[in-house]
Parts: structure tokens; C-alpha cells; sequence
């Protein structure tokens, strides 16, 4: 996990510990996302999903537990580019009206879809009271 804050709630007391994925993680899913999609065209749309797709599932459930919102979405509008250049690399002289309605916006193909990381629920650390040991030295 990533860098971490804390951070109390106006006033009660109660210190919370809020943890991002680190963007040295997020740089490296995202040169993942592209060597597959640079990999080759010559593979059908469903074989490229199902690599994506079983990487992408396990970065999400590792990174999941944390306030990650903002990263998956980063994340998902990524894929998504990445994934329309494939399409447009794979068809040189098709337009893109063409290829939309072929795979579709969010692209499926075989009864696989592509996974949306957006979709993904973070689920963020719970109040742990005293447990949280504070960061600055007792002055007693």
C-alpha cells in the first residue's frame, strides 16, 4: 500500500488512517495494461480480455481495501483508451462508428467483457481507537 494519512473527524477525537495505492504501483499496472495491448493485434478481442482481465482483478482486489475511488476511475479511463487504440491498430482503415458498433462501447466480445476497476468497491479502514500508535513523541 501506498503513502499513509492521518486524519480525525472535526472534533470527536478519533483519528483514522486513510491508505492510497502508491503511484509507483499505479505506473506499473498501467505499463502492464500497455505491453499486453502492444503485445500483438494478431490476438482476437477475447484473448486480450481475458489477460487484462485476470490481471486487472487481481491488482483491484490487492489495492481495494484503502480509498482507492479516485484510482480506479483513473484507472478504468485508461483501460479504456488503451483499448480503443488496440481496436484502431488492430482495423487500420475501419472508422470508428464501425468498430463501436462491432465490440460496443465498453468492449465485449465471446460473452467476456472488458473488467471495469471503477466498479470495484474500496472499502476503507474502520475506526481503530488507541490502536493507532500517534507519530510524535510523548512529551511527559
Amino acid at each position: 500500500m501506498g503513502p499513509r494519512d492521518l486524519c480525525g473527524g472535526a472534533g470527536t477525537g478519533k483519528q483514522y488512517v486513510y491508505v492510497y495505492p502508491a503511484k509507483k504501483s499505479l505506473v506499473t499496472v498501467m505499463a502492464k495494461v500497455k505491453a499486453i495491448c502492444r503485445r500483438s493485434t494478431n490476438l482476437p478481442l477475447e484473448d486480450l480480455l481475458r489477460q487484462l482481465n485476470r490481471m486487472l482483478r487481481g491488482w483491484t482486489a490487492y489495492f481495494k481495501y484503502g480509498c482507492s475511488n479516485a484510482t480506479f476511475s483513473y484507472l478504468r479511463a485508461y483501460l479504456w483508451k488503451e483499448i480503443v487504440r488496440w481496436q484502431e491498430r488492430k482495423h487500420r482503415r475501419v472508422p470508428w462508428k464501425v468498430l463501436r458498433r462491432r465490440y460496443g462501447i465498453w468492449p465485449a466480445a465471446g460473452g467476456r467483457e472488458l473488467f471495469d476497476p471503477a466498479r470495484v468497491s474500496a472499502k476503507r479502514y474502520y475506526y481503530r481507537g488507541t490502536r493507532i500508535p500517534t507519530p510524535w513523541p510523548s512529551t511527559a
